[in-house]
Formats: structure tokens, sequence, C-alpha cells
């Protein structure tokens, strides 16, 4: 039989459920590209506002780290490709990584493939499928940013340019995602596989363009894009590598299809002894056994993180020795050190919603167990339905205040060496990464919420992330409102270290988690499973 017989079929049927969450990725950047511009084009009018601006970003290792590197900030559009191409490729990749693993891995997982699999459907369809899809949404996202930014009055080819390095990030990962669809036997895991690479794709890019390794920036698929340099003299010739890395992680894809069962995963899972263990007699140990494995792995990520930004956070007063636009603005920033701690400050308010991301996945688990139908079996002994969610609940909160203490504690001790203050900076350090705590707890406390009273929603819970983190990274460069701004917890956080710390924030945020916490375990203990 052809192993692409079906294909079609599967591919509306991919479209249909994707409609929704397809079309507010798209949306989400393409506005985002559009709305820099726009801001951009109100607070720097006219050229000479436009070039003071780059001169007094040009060489800051600080910024080339954030957003990439600075090749012509002296247009409109050049402005707009270096603030949004780095935000956009992460978005773009994040948007194929979740449907690719969606509609295989996950569909497998809950068995909708062997359904599909009993029909006239060849071996290749269920992959090729979700491929196909996510390669027309780059191709979507290419002609909307291109024509809306072409509209707004950029040049065409810079417009275009941007709009196909997103599609470009989206083809890579949505490939890679499904490599590691195969490699794994669950969902969960080709996600985390997946997304780790784009994070480390990131970090390689951050490097590389803040410490002159350019070579990490170019095996860097989130580089690949800024490096077209969009509105600069472009380089299309660039576009080529996520074509065939594309091509080379697809192939790789159908190859690894072709030599596993339905339902299995070419990484094997460690078989697990005859005899349950004491630690498994009661619903905390369960919790445990299913959290520890990624608990682990986001302590290291963390760790790693965080002494990154602590070592990057001292060379933010070197910009100081060429810059004399930022020498006449010091005296409102409190000299080099309030620089310093503006830079930290901000970076914490990043590492609060990577703290976050984990509250949310921790929290989703309990629900991923439920839909895989793991969790009846356990419910229908002695175990309460309270004390088993409670499980997982305690490592969502309790995981995140452990994770945040380590990337303070990691950050403080890189930064503290390099300033030569160790004893001195760790504690500022590591208390601007505690306040952050209660923001994440609130993402937390809505998962368990929309679990507890809208299990079929708790995508939402995702979405709401997405939007603090846009509110976060874009809310005052865009100029919203400062009541939409003041709807993300994070907004509320005191700015430490060298801000002022308020705990009534803190306590207003502890309040809320409590009483959505409280909700979801409420409706989950009334609810029907399922």
């Amino acid at each position: 039989m052809n192993t692409l017989v079906g294909t079609g079929f599967l591919t509306r049927l991919v479209l249909r459920r994707e409609r929704v969450q397809l079309t507010a990725w798209l949306a989400v950047i393409a506005l985002l590209a559009v709305g820099t511009e726009a801001s951009f084009a109100q607070l720097y009018p006219t050229q000479q506002g436009r070039a003071e601006f780059a001169a007094s970003l040009q060489g800051n290792p600080v910024f080339l780290a954030l957003t990439g590197p600075m090749f012509d900030l002296t247009t409109l559009g050049g402005m707009t490709a270096w603030r949004v191409a780095g935000i956009g490729s992460l978005l773009a990749a994040f948007m194929a990584v979740f449907t690719v693993v969606r509609h295989t891995r996950a569909d497998e997982e809950n068995g909708r493939l062997e359904l599909l699999g009993a029909g006239v459907v060849g071996r290749r369809a269920p992959l090729t499928a979700p491929l196909l899809t996510v390669f027309g949404a780059g191709l979507v996202l290419a002609v909307v940013v291109g024509g809306a930014l072409t509209a707004k009055g950029l040049p065409a080819a810079g417009s275009f340019a941007l709009g196909l390095g997103f599609a470009g990030a989206a083809w890579v990962f949505g490939a890679l995602a499904a490599v590691t669809a195969q490699l794994s036997q669950s969902a969960r895991a080709a996600t985390g596989i997946a997304a780790g690479v784009v994070v480390l794709t990131f970090l390689m890019r951050a490097l590389g363009d803040s410490t002159g390794a350019d070579w990490l920036s170019w095996i860097s698929p989130i580089g690949w894009t800024q490096q077209v340099r969009a509105f600069a003299d472009e380089r299309w010739w660039v576009l080529a590598l996520p074509l065939v890395t594309t091509s080379l992680l697809v192939a790789l894809a159908y190859v690894l299809v072709a030599r596993r069962d339905l339902g299995g995963g070419l990484l094997a899972t460690r078989p697990g002894p005859a005899r349950a263990s004491a630690s498994l007699r009661g619903s905390f140990g369960l919790a445990w056994r299913l959290h520890r494995a990624s608990l682990l792995s986001w302590l290291i990520s963390v760790v790693v993180l965080g002494l990154v930004l602590g070592a990057l956070a001292e060379s933010v007063s070197d910009v100081l020795r060429t810059s004399d636009q930022l020498q006449r603005i010091l005296a409102a920033l409190g000299g080099s050190e309030g620089v310093v701690d503006l830079f930290l400050a901000a970076m914490l308010s990043i590492v609060g919603l990577v703290g976050a991301v984990y509250a949310v996945q921790s929290t989703l688990r309990a629900r991923g167990e439920e839909s895989a139908q793991r969790a009846e079996p356990v419910l229908t002994a002695s175990v309460g339905r309270t004390r088993w969610f409670g499980g997982h609940l305690v490592f969502a909160f309790g995981g995140t205040a452990l994770l945040m203490a380590v990337v303070g504690a990691a950050m403080g001790l890189a930064h503290g060496l390099r300033a030569g203050d160790l004893g001195g900076e760790l504690p500022r350090v590591l208390a601007g990464a505690l306040v952050q705590i209660p923001a994440a707890w609130v993402l937390a406390g809505l998962a368990a919420a929309l679990t507890g009273v809208l299990p079929r929603a708790v995508g939402l819970a995702w979405a709401v992330l997405v939007v603090f983190f846009l509110l976060g990274q874009l809310g005052q460069m865009l100029q919203l409102s400062q009541w939409l701004l003041d709807v993300s917890p994070f907004t509320h956080v005191p700015k430490l270290p060298g801000g002022e710390f308020t705990a009534q924030p803190l306590c207003w945020m502890v309040a809320v988690t409590v009483v959505l916490t409280a909700v979801g375990l409420i409706g989950f203990r009334r609810r029907d499973l399922g």
C-alpha cells in the first residue's frame, strides 16, 4: 500500500482541529511585528533620533545577547527586525513543536492513530499531515508578516525576508518535533526534548552574539532569522540553511517511523522493578515518581541559565566607556551599579516566566494522567481525589519555588564572583529571584482551576502565559494602557535588586493563588473523570 495514502484526509483533519490555535499563533506573531514597527515609528520618527538610539546600543553585549546583532538601526525596518526576529522565531518554533507533537505522538499515545490506521491510511500519512500543516502555516506567516509590514510602508524585500525567517524557524523545529516524536514513547517527553533544543539554540545564539563566537550563532536556527539581515542588505542565501536542515530532519523522521512499532519509541523505556517500593504506596510517592525526572532536568537547565546571566551582568557597565549618551542618564539610574541592577531585575523577570512554564507544566501533569486514563485505576482504590491532585500540586508549587531559589543562587554566585563581592551580591540577586515565585504560582493556580472546572480548556493556561510574556517584553514599548499591563502578575513584582521591596502585591498574588487552587480542588472532586 502507498505509505502516503490518506494524507489529504488527515491534513484536513489536522487543519480543522488546529484552526483556532494556529490562527492565534499566526495573529500574535504578525501583530508583534506590526506593533513593534508602529511603536518605533512613534518613539523615533526622525533619522537623527534613530541614529542616536543605534549609537547608544552599539557593541553592548547585553543587548546583543537579548535581541541579537544590530545590522541597521537607522531605519524603522532595521529596528523592527532587530527587536522581533528572535522573539518571533521562538514563538514560531514553539508553535511548530506543539502542533506536530500533538498530532503525532500525542494522538498515538491516546489511541487515535490506531483507530485511523484501521482504515485506508499509509504508514507515513499520520506524520506527513501535521508536517504539511506546519509548513503551510509557515508560508502563511511569511505572507502575512511580509504583507502587513509592506502595507505599513516598509520595503517589501526586508518585510518578506523577515517573514520567511519566521517560516524557516517553524519548518526546522516542526521537523525536529517529528524526529523526537519517533524517539520517545510519550508526548510529554517528545515535547520536552524538542522544546529543550529550542531553548538551547536560543542560548547558543545569545552567547555567540554577545561573546564574539559567531560560529555559535551560525549553528543556531534561531540565529538564522537574524542572519538573513532583513532591511539591511538582505542575504537571501541564508534561507537555504533552514530548507536543507528541514529536509534532512524530515528524511530522518521518515526513516525512524518505518523502524518502530505503533505506540512504541526508539528510546526504550527502562522496565521498572517487579515490586513497587514503599515510597510508591501513597499518592505523594506516585507524584514524586512522575515529576522527579522533569524537575531534575529543569534544575540543570536553570543552573546553566543562571550562571550565564549572572556572568553577563557585570558587562553592562562596560558600555559606559563607549556611550556618552548613557553616561548622561546615569544620574537617573544610580550610576553603573544602577544599570547592572536594572539588567539583573529585567533578567529575573524573564526567569520568573520560565518558572511559570514549569508551574503550568507540572500542574497539567495531573490532567495528562487523567486523559491517558491512568488516574482512574488509582482513584478507584483508597486514594481520594483531593489527595491525588494535591500530590501533583505539591511539586507544581514546591518545584517552582525550588527552581527560582536555585536560579537566583546561580545568578548571584556568578555575578558576585565577577563583581568581587559575593557576600553582598548573592543575597540581593537571590531575593530578586524569590519575589518572582508568587507571580509564577498564579499561573499554577490558574492551571489547577482549569483542570478542576474546565478540563478540556486547560490549554488556556498556556495562552495566558504567552500573553503575560508579551505584555512584559513589549508592553511598555508598544505603549499599552497601564490597566492592560496590570493584568499580568509579573507587572506587580518588586524590581529587585535595586528597587523597593513591597510585600502587599506578593500577598495579593498568594491570595489569588489560594483561591484558584481551592476552586480547582473542589471542582476536580465534584466532576466526572474524562
